[in-house]
C-alpha cells in the first residue's frame, strides 16, 4: 500500500526548510525592527469566528467534526483570528493602541474544485491606528521586507476601496452592481458589451482604465467632470503618494496606482494593495476599520490595517537567490573499533562545545577506512577525526 498525503498537504524536505527559514528570518528581522511583536493564534477556530468579518467564504474553510454543537474550522487566514484575540483587549491596561503584531505559520483553504490546500504566510496587523502615517507605515514596512529578501521586479498595486466605492456610487444605482463585478474581474470587454447609456459606459470605461503612475492617475481623476465631490479622498491619496516618494525606502517606480483594483467582497474600508512579481502575487493587504467591532462585546471597533506575505509564492519568485545546498558537517568522528565508541562520543561532544559551533557527525558503522573516506567526500565533510581505543585522535583532511 502506498501512503500519500491528502491533496494540497505538503512535506517540506530539508532544503525546502532551509530556503523557507532564509526568507522568514529576514522578514521577521524587519518586522521586529519596526516594533512588531509575534502573536500565535490557534490552528482551529469556531467557524462562526473565522467567517464573521465577511472576508472569508464559509465554503473555503476546511471544517472539522466536533463533539460540540459548534462547527470548527482550520484557519484560512490570520486577520479574523487576530481581530478576535485583540478586539476586547484594545483600550484596556496593557493593550493600549496601537498594537503592532506579526505572525508566521500555515493556513488551510478549501478550493472551488473541493480540494484542500495548505500554505504558509507571514504578515502584520496594525490594530487601533488610522490615518496617513499608519497607512504609510504598512506600505513602507512591506517594501522594506521585500527589499530585505532581495526580491527583484516587484510592484505594489495600490487601490482605495473607499474612493473606488465613491466613484461607483456616482453611477446610476441600477448599473453599479454590474460595473463593480466587471471592475473586480478587470473585464473591460464586458463593460463595452453592456447595454448602458453612452455617458455611463464612458465613465465605466474610464474607471477601469484608472491605472498607472500614481501622479498621472490622480491628475486624470482630478480633471474628471465626475469627481468634483471627491476632493478629500483624492487629496488623501496624493498625500500618501507624496509620503511614499519622500522616504526613499525603495524606488518610486515600485508603486502603481490602480483605482479599478478591488475585492469582490465588502471587507476593506480604505487602501487595498497586492504585490506582483513576474507571475506571482507575493503579498496582499489593506485597511479594515470595521472588523474588530464584529468581535468586540460592545461592538466597539478600532481602525486597523495589515498585510500577509505568501511565502511559497515568494520562495518561487526568489528561487535563484535562495540557498541551493544544505549546510554540511565540519567533521566526521569515527571510532576505529567498538572499544573506542565512548571516546568517539566524548570527542564529538567536545567539538560541539566550541564557541563557533558547527555540525559534527558521528560514524555509526564500523566500515573500512576507504569506505568512510568516500562517505565523507560524498557528504562534503572536509575532515575526519579517527578515534583510537586509548582516546588518541588522528585528524585527516578529505580532498
Amino acid at each position: 500500500m502506498v501512503h500519500q498525503l491528502p491533496t494540497g498537504a505538503k512535506d517540506l524536505l530539508p532544503l525546502d526548510v532551509v530556503q523557507k527559514r532564509w526568507i522568514e528570518s529576514r522578514i521577521q528581522q524587519v518586522f521586529q525592527s519596526w516594533g512588531y511583536q509575534r502573536i500565535i493564534t490557534p490552528t482551529v477556530e469556531h467557524l462562526r469566528s473565522l467567517t464573521a468579518g465577511g472576508a472569508v467564504d464559509p465554503e473555503s474553510v476546511i471544517q472539522l467534526h466536533s463533539s460540540s454543537i459548534d462547527i470548527l474550522g482550520l484557519r484560512p487566514e490570520f486577520t479574523a483570528s487576530i481581530a478576535r484575540a485583540y478586539a476586547a483587549r484594545l483600550g484596556q491596561n496593557g493593550a493600549a493602541c496601537p498594537q503592532r503584531l506579526y505572525y508566521n505559520a500555515n493556513v488551510f483553504r478549501r478550493r472551488a474544485n473541493n480540494t484542500s490546500e495548505e500554505s504558509f504566510q507571514a504578515g502584520v496587523e496594525l490594530l487601533g491606528a488610522s490615518g496617513l502615517l499608519a497607512d504609510g507605515e504598512i506600505l513602507m514596512l512591506l517594501a522594506e521586507s521585500l527589499d530585505r529578501v532581495e526580491l527583484n521586479d516587484w510592484q505594489i498595486i495600490l487601490g482605495d476601496a473607499r474612493l473606488t466605492g465613491a466613484l461607483l456610487d456616482l453611477l446610476p444605482e441600477q448599473y453599479r452592481a454590474k460595473v463593480r463585478q466587471c471592475l473586480a474581474s478587470l473585464d473591460r470587454i464586458a463593460i463595452k458589451e453592456m447595454d448602458l447609456p453612452a455617458d455611463v459606459k464612458g465613465y465605466a470605461l474610464e474607471l477601469i482604465d484608472l491605472r498607472g503612475k500614481p501622479k498621472d492617475v490622480l491628475s486624470r481623476l482630478s480633471n474628471s467632470a465626475w469627481t468634483s465631490g471627491l476632493t478629500g479622498e483624492i487629496n488623501y491619496l496624493k498625500s500618501l503618494i507624496d509620503l511614499w516618494e519622500s522616504t526613499g525606502i525603495t524606488s518610486c517606480d515600485r508603486l502603481i496606482l490602480d483605482l479599478s483594483f478591488m475585492q469582490a467582497f465588502d471587507y476593506y474600508t480604505g487602501i487595498v494593495f497586492e504585490v506582483a512579481c513576474n507571475n506571482y502575487v507575493v503579498a496582499q493587504g489593506g485597511r479594515y476599520d470595521r472588523l474588530l467591532g464584529v468581535y468586540h462585546p460592545q461592538n466597539v471597533s478600532y481602525p486597523s490595517i495589515g498585510f500577509c506575505i505568501n511565502l511559497e509564492d515568494l520562495q518561487q519568485a526568489l528561487q535563484s537567490r535562495l540557498p541551493q545546498t544544505l549546510t554540511t558537517s565540519s567533521c566526521l568522528v569515527v571510532a576505529k573499533t567498538p572499544d573506542a565508541m565512548q571516546a568517539a562520543f566524548a570527542h564529538a561532544a567536545l567539538l560541539r562545545q566550541a564557541p563557533d559551533i558547527e555540525p559534527i557527525e558521528l560514524e555509526l558503522e564500523f566500515r573500512d577506512e576507504n569506505t568512510v573516506r568516500e562517505h565523507a567526500r560524498s557528504r562534503g565533510i572536509p575532515q575526519i577525526a579517527w578515534v583510537s581505543n586509548d582516546g588518541a585522535i588522528s585528524l585527516e583532511t578529505i580532498i
